[in-house]
């Protein structure tokens, strides 16, 4: 509870005692903590954290890799450590020189350097000795000669490495580069981390020869791009994708800001066009049946039947089920009740109308093995099947044939309800596909649509580029004067309204 004295009742801790007295002060210094001192030894370059092979400094005395710093001068054009502009023809190549046991050491005094070495660098020559051979030999001799190669250098040239008394450049939390995550990207290595195995390091003999079956057989999925579709004035929908709701409430979504009308299917838009009715004959080895197709009531079912009709599905099927007083099915290509297809390749959903009922004879109606389940096998009544009702879909009716229907239902049959002399549906005839009308029509409003919608886009770009011209400058600067001047001139040509005398008003009282 709270540890002043009016907050003693108190079961939490506010927000002022929490960062002044509790956690939350040590969270604040939370930040000095992480700038804490973390010192990078001389031998490690001061970009890669890793010891260097071919050692450069800069003028500052910072040493990095040659194969680490060209790249990233050339990408950046700053020293990684501090920041400031550099040129790659200003940093100075080392000379380190190591000793039997592969220690650094100065090549004068053979001192190994350490950690609290105070090391420096001759500029012209770039080798590498101890401060304190360059102290005594060079400076207080006043011999300012290489150690090494006698060549002539000034005070100016001598670079400090390290100097146990000034750490602060060996301090990685201050590297610049560390501080804004720059980095050089390898290619070859960018190249091998998109490897699957590129993590892998250490894998069974059993798990490695799965990899590599793997390698053979494997075949990515091919991409296909997303197309987005935009509602047109056809098939927008009156409600909305729910885009802009879904973003709003969830991180998951893509913002969005506009609603956009939902699209409706294809065939929502094409069987509400629908208005007519499809007529088909089929030619039968017993007469012509003459049928009319409900496509404005069932038009899923009644497209179905006139695709496959037109396909030639159809043609040279047997009707391979016939019961007397009943009905005869047809519709599938093997022949046995149990093939057959729909349009679409998939079973489709079953359409239902209450006046669409299995009365009187000459029904067509479509066979299933269950709901939903609506392929290419269709029945014709021979009588009244009211039993049938809301099982099957009825779709349409014989309107011409009625002998030929007859002639079928005489056929006899075995005692499995196959007719024992072939009924063979030769061909089917399509009269009227109103589908076909229907895509027509949709296709030139559309077409029609889209060339207005180009004009008026043409027209408001036109409208756009216009510049306005200046008359004047000032108020109404974009008022044509000849054109102000021929409005007033219209409007004075106009008649004046003639003055109304009104009569029967009162006056002085005079005539009381």
């Amino acid at each position: 509870m709270g540890k002043r004295q009016h907050q003693k009742d108190k079961l939490y801790l506010t927000t002022t005692e929490w960062s002044t007295i509790y956690g939350g002060r040590r969270t604040a210094s939370r930040e000095g903590e992480s700038a804490e001192f973390k010192r990078l030894p001389f031998d490690h370059c001061a970009l890669s954290l890793q010891p260097f092979e071919h050692p450069l400094c800069t003028p500052e005395g910072v040493i990095y890799d040659i194969m680490n710093i060209v790249p990233f001068i050339k990408k950046y054009g700053i020293d990684p450590a501090t920041g400031k502009p550099i040129e790659a023809k200003k940093l100075v190549r080392l000379n380190f020189v190591k000793n039997s046991e592969g220690k650094y050491h100065c090549p004068v005094l053979y001192k190994v350097f350490t950690e609290n070495s105070h090391i420096v660098a001759i500029k012209p020559t770039g080798n590498v000795f101890s401060y304190e051979a360059v102290d005594q030999l060079n400076l207080r001799a006043k011999n300012f000669k290489d150690l090494l190669t006698d060549e002539p250098f000034t005070r100016q040239d001598i670079i400090t490495l390290q100097d146990p008394g000034n750490l602060e450049k060996f301090n990685v939390s201050r590297f610049h580069h560390l501080k804004h995550n720059l980095k050089v990207v390898d290619p070859e290595e960018e190249r091998l981390k998109s490897d699957p195995k590129y993590t892998l390091r250490v894998v069974s003999s059993e798990t490695r020869s799965i990899l590599d079956t793997l390698d053979k057989e494997y075949k990515p999925a091919e991409k296909t791009e997303k197309v987005v579709k935009k509602a047109d004035k056809f098939n927008a929908a009156h409600y909305s994708t729910g885009a802009v709701a879904a973003s709003f409430t969830s991180t998951v979504m893509e913002p969005t800001t506009q609603h956009e009308p939902a699209i409706l299917a294809d065939d929502v838009v094409r069987y509400s066009m629908v208005k007519k009715k499809g007529y088909i004959q089929l030619q039968t080895t017993h007469g012509n049946l003459n049928l009319e197709l409900f496509c404005d009531m069932v038009p899923k079912t009644c497209e179905n039947f006139l695709g496959l009709c037109k396909k030639g599905y159809y043609d040279g099927t047997k009707f391979h089920r016939s019961i007397r007083h009943f009905m005869v099915q047809g519709g599938d290509p093997t022949g046995t009740g149990k093939g057959g297809e729909s349009l679409w390749g998939k079973p489709f959903r079953d359409e239902f109308k209450p006046n669409l009922v299995h009365q009187g004879r000459g029904m067509l109606s479509m066979a299933n093995e269950g709901p939903d389940m609506n392929k290419s096998q269709f029945f014709i009544t021979y009588r009244s099947c009211r039993h049938l009702d809301s099982k099957h879909s009825v779709f349409g009716k014989l309107v011409g044939g009625l002998e030929a229907l007859n002639a079928i239902e005489s056929v006899e049959t075995d005692n499995k309800d196959r007719p024992i002399e072939d009924i063979v549906l030769l061909r089917a005839v399509v009269f009227v596909d109103p589908y076909e009308e229907v895509d027509e029509e949709l296709r030139k409003k559309r077409e029609e649509e889209r060339t207005k919608q180009e004009v008026h886009e043409s027209a408001e770009k036109r409208k756009a580029k216009r510049v306005l011209k200046e008359f004047h400058k000032g108020i109404g600067k974009y008022i044509d004067p000849e054109e102000a001047k021929k409005s007033q001139e219209a409007v004075a040509d106009l008649p004046e309204k003639k003055k109304r005398v009104v009569s029967g008003k009162f006056g002085d009282f005079s005539g009381w």
